[in-house]
């Protein structure tokens, strides 16, 4: 008979790295992983990016060679970002059928069938961004115009038109699923239809539901070559509204999204479980560049343990709900769990 009155022991649970397996509520795969890339146009040698350690802006050869890497470590998906050495107003060349994004997209395709050929498994999901930051010259999401108080904004309905063209282009190379980013009202719906008249409708929509207003994403600006000034609050969500969060991914499943995102992903966790816990399509969560920068920078000054920090960042993402989870340690966290598997 026990003597300390305790008795629960959930300690017990704990005891041994098997029992701890054994009773893992969550687990990490390959399969659920994106690998965030980008590709650059006219780059002789990939472009370290210095925000973000470890990361480059690839040329097209080596483009190849990271999508074939993703492949052999059985990734779920690449997501692919152009930067062009031509910009717009309009961000003219995000559909041009032989623009650098839809180039990196047929380049993908390629390189992972070869290694479907090789190893008879299935290679990671080819998706696209589908937005026009990267390729107008004002650095903005969409077409701008004049507000109602002298102030230029962007354009919500004319810059729909604009995300029509680029994912029917971004299909026609071959792209499998297309991204919308840019948080403007109606884009799943008016993406959905363009594509279903193409001829495209096998071709999926993850819809970015979710979009904060965040200064997480500094570092991608570097890695984008972005021309942005100022901010993009008039679309992207402010980060006190965790309701809106859930309304917005409402919005776009009755719209027709195959699956739904929240960004960034680490600082709404509590609108990524609400969105997971109402949503009957894919959950996608983005862990973005600042996310990744912080525990790089930290682990290089020895303040923290790289590794155990990268696998506990990205299982929290899993266990508020994602499904898929874009990140940029896909790669290396592909392979600790091959590992330690």
């Amino acid at each position: 008979m026990s003597t300390s009155g305790i008795v629960y022991r959930p300690r017990r649970l704990r005891t041994t790295p098997r029992m701890r397996r054994l009773v893992a509520e969550h687990r990490l795969h390959a399969a659920d992983l994106v690998l965030p890339l980008f590709v650059k146009e006219g780059l002789d040698e990939p472009a370290p990016i210095s925000s973000m350690p470890g990361q480059v802006q690839h040329t097209e050869s080596t483009l190849r060679d990271a999508v074939a890497a993703t492949a052999r470590a059985g990734l779920g998906g690449v997501m692919l970002f152009g930067i062009p050495a031509l910009r717009d107003a309009t961000g003219s060349q995000a559909e041009a059928p032989d623009g650098i994004l839809q180039r990196g997209i047929r380049i993908a395709r390629e390189a992972i069938a070869a290694v479907e050929l090789q190893t008879g498994r299935p290679g990671p999901v080819v998706m696209a961004d589908t937005c026009l930051d990267e390729f107008t010259d004002h650095g903005h999401c969409g077409v701008l115009t004049d507000g109602p108080d002298g102030e230029t904004v962007v354009d919500n309905d004319a810059t729909l038109e604009r995300y029509a063209a680029m994912a029917v282009a971004q299909a026609r190379a071959g792209a499998e699923v297309v991204s919308p980013s840019g948080m403007m009202d109606g884009q799943v719906a008016v993406i959905r239809d363009a594509l279903d008249d193409a001829g495209f409708e096998h071709v999926a929509i993850l819809a970015y539901s979710a979009k904060y207003a965040s200064p997480f994403y500094g570092p991608f600006r570097e890695a984008v070559d972005s021309a942005l000034t100022g901010d993009r609050r008039t679309y992207q969500m402010d980060a006190a509204n965790g309701r809106e969060g859930l309304r917005e991914a409402d919005l776009d499943l009755a719209e027709g999204a195959d699956m739904v995102m929240v960004k960034p992903a680490g600082s709404y966790l509590d609108v990524l479980r609400g969105v997971a816990d109402r949503s009957d399509v894919p959950v996608a969560a983005y862990q973005v560049s600042g996310e990744y920068a912080m525990i790089e920078a930290a682990s290089a000054n020895g303040w923290i343990d790289r590794r155990a920090s990268i696998l506990e960042s990205v299982l929290s993402i899993r266990r508020a709900g994602a499904d898929v989870i874009l990140t940029y340690w896909a790669l290396e966290v592909a392979e600790w769990l091959r590992t330690s598997a």
